[in-house]
């Protein structure tokens, strides 16, 4: 008789827009998902990196998760003329 317990891990979600809808990744375990709202992208890749887990074989997981990711902001030092970079800014974010 097999006994299941269930573990809860902490993996990162990057979500980004693409036109007409958000892309999510789990850079973790290279897991791609979507939807048309972050939550909508979150809740697909959630779903995705479950059923990784319950189908891939051990040694699967062991080759695809990166246990050692770091997410760290940068700050890069920016030689555009502000009012070229503000413009540039308002169009990734239009």
């Amino acid at each position: 008789m097999e006994i299941r317990t269930d573990k809860i891990l902490s993996l990162n979600a990057i979500i980004e827009y693409e036109t007409g809808g958000y892309v999510a990744t789990c850079p973790e375990l290279d897991i791609v998902s979507q939807g048309q709202t972050v939550e909508e992208a979150r809740m697909n890749l959630l779903e995705a990196v479950e059923g990784f887990f319950e189908i891939a074989a051990p040694s699967e997981i062991q080759r695809r998760l990166k246990r050692h990711l770091y997410v760290i902001p940068i700050m890069p030092t920016v030689t555009q003329p502000f009012s070229q970079l503000d413009v540039a800014v308002e169009q990734i974010y239009a």
